[in-house]
């Protein structure tokens, strides 16, 4: 009798250790492979829904890229994810001396102060700071390449 062990395949709660690769149009927004792999729990937010429906049923050691059409990954861009913030306020969040650049991106606690989520800044004047909430590949087309090293 011969035993042949099939290779783990990911399911919905799944543990990873990948190397992935987020890019739009503009280039690579994450890429894992040239440093060391990632590990997540699918289900975790970690990823989004989209990429994460690709990744269920893969087999350990898979290498693959998928290819995910504008608003697929990320959403939608919408306009009333992005906000003016006062200067004072921001003063008060951080170092009141801050210079706020166009594609300058800040971290922002969330109200209960257990995680953070970040801006981009899209504009400015004296009184305050227009952010752009929106994740920076909403709306876009969005390739994800991943290599499945380990699945638990």
């Amino acid at each position: 009798m011969s035993s042949t062990t099939q290779p783990a395949v990911v399911t919905a709660g799944s543990f990873l250790t990948l190397h992935y690769r987020l890019a739009g149009p503009a280039g690579d927004i994450i890429n894992t492979f040239n440093d060391k792999p990632a590990t997540l729990s699918l289900g975790t937010g970690e990823l989004s829904p989209a990429v994460e429906q690709r990744l269920i049923g893969m087999e350990e050691g898979t290498h693959a890229t998928f290819e995910l059409p504008a608003g697929a990954a990320f959403g939608d861009r919408n306009p009333d994810m992005q906000q003016w913030v006062a200067r004072k306020l921001l003063a008060q969040m951080g170092d009141p001396d801050e210079q706020y650049a166009v594609g300058d991106v800040v971290q922002f606690p969330t109200p209960d102060g257990t995680g953070s989520y970040a801006g981009a800044v899209i504009e400015s004047n004296e009184t305050a700071v227009r952010f752009d909430f929106n994740h920076p590949l909403a709306g876009q087309p969005v390739t994800f390449e991943v290599k499945l090293i380990g699945v638990l």
